[in-house]
């Protein structure tokens, strides 16, 4: 875990994109610098970023937390180097080179800045500089958690960092036109006394919920080195094969499960019942738009008229009222479906006009040529 110190978190707050950023890329280019280097690893590695911009007390606390392998793939590509039981690379030195990496940046960076309020002055370059000089001194956090025993770990601890918000229902215990009382953590106590409770009025709960919202189009969720987009499957296939991993057979994505009793005639893949109901029956459920209004919706019913064809009944719901719009039967040349072996309606919601009181129907002719999954 790579946090910044509050002097930077401060410029953070006023340059979100742009310090964020940096703060993704310098974490990552000092642990694939660090790993690389012979006397430490001698390989090349893959990461895992996530950014988090929150204290437990809803403070504005940016940091990343980065999952790595315990290895990496030798300079020369010939071999898969692992780290030594219990240790990956020296904290201390991640730490002396996370913090001359980053600082350099910011002063290359000075002129996409911003500073408003106390921070001002700082839009002078020098200003900037001496603001910065005392950084080099201070030590800055880089955290390494053991390694972890399981790949449940590794899926429990992504669960809980990947896609967290700044405050989990969990913790909040009451609120009114007052304010809001939550749990929180203070770290710098052991034991049982560092959970404790906080109230906030409700303005400043809000505003410390607002402020870990991110840019617009962020990504709080990266990948660097091995695990880079560009060549991430090759790289994951030459360490399967370094570490003499069975190749698994790929299961295609849009096979349907065998046990499916309702995969898509055209594609194979599974269907959604919306609902069921009896044969000559009209559906009760009515499909809201997202304006809240009634959404039209066309329904289509199966039944076995023979062996060699089928009756499609089309429906068209929309407002209050639904009504049979029109009777089609069509030939089968295959065997039939799994929906001609059931006397129940299989429901397949259809985009049309979402307005409330239309009522269009499309044809069949037109539903052929438009997207199969849409019956």
């Amino acid at each position: 875990m790579f946090t910044l110190p509050a002097a930077i978190s401060d410029i953070a707050y006023q340059n979100e994109a742009v310090i964020y950023d940096l703060l993704f890329k310098v974490s990552a280019e000092t642990l694939i610098t660090i790993a690389a280097d012979p006397k430490h690893l001698g390989a090349r590695i893959g990461m895992t970023s996530v950014l988090h911009t929150w204290g437990s007390a809803l403070t504005h606390h940016p940091h990343v937390h980065m999952i790595v392998p315990g290895g990496g793939i030798s300079l020369d590509g010939s071999r898969w180097v692992s780290c030594r039981p219990g240790f990956f690379l020296p904290v201390r030195v991640l730490s002396r080179v996370f913090r001359r990496l980053f600082l350099e940046r910011p002063t290359a960076a000075h002129q996409q800045l911003a500073f408003f309020g106390q921070h001002a002055p700082l839009a002078n370059a020098q200003a900037f500089a001496t603001y910065l000089a005392p950084l080099h001194k201070t030590e800055w956090v880089v955290y390494a958690k053991r390694t972890f025993g399981s790949l449940e770990a590794v899926l429990a601890y992504l669960s809980r960092y990947t896609h967290r918000v700044a405050i989990a229902n969990s913790r909040l215990i009451a609120f009114d036109q007052d304010g809001v009382t939550f749990r929180w953590k203070d770290y710098r106590i052991e034991g049982r006394d560092r959970y404790k409770l906080m109230t906030l009025t409700t303005d400043e709960f809000i505003r410390r919920f607002l402020i870990h919202v991110l840019p617009r189009g962020f990504h709080r969720i990266r990948h660097y080195g091995l695990l880079a987009k560009a060549a991430c499957a090759d790289n994951i296939a030459r360490a399967r094969e370094l570490l003499a991993v069975p190749i698994r057979q790929a299961e295609p994505a849009d096979i349907a499960d065998d046990n499916d009793p309702h995969p898509c005639p055209h594609c194979g893949g599974r269907m959604i019942i919306i609902e069921t109901f009896a044969r000559g029956s009209m559906p009760r459920r009515r499909p809201q738009g997202p304006n809240g209004h009634d959404q039209d919706r066309h329904v289509m019913t199966t039944s076995r008229a023979r062996k060699s064809a089928r009756s499609l009944r089309w429906f068209s719901a929309s407002g209050r009222s639904a009504r049979s719009n029109i009777q089609l039967s069509t030939q089968i040349e295959h065997e039939p479906s799994p929906f001609d072996a059931c006397n129940l309606l299989l429901v397949s919601r259809i985009a049309i006009g979402q307005g409330a009181g239309s009522s269009r129907l499309r044809s069949p002719r037109h539903l052929r040529q438009s997207n199969p999954h849409n019956i």
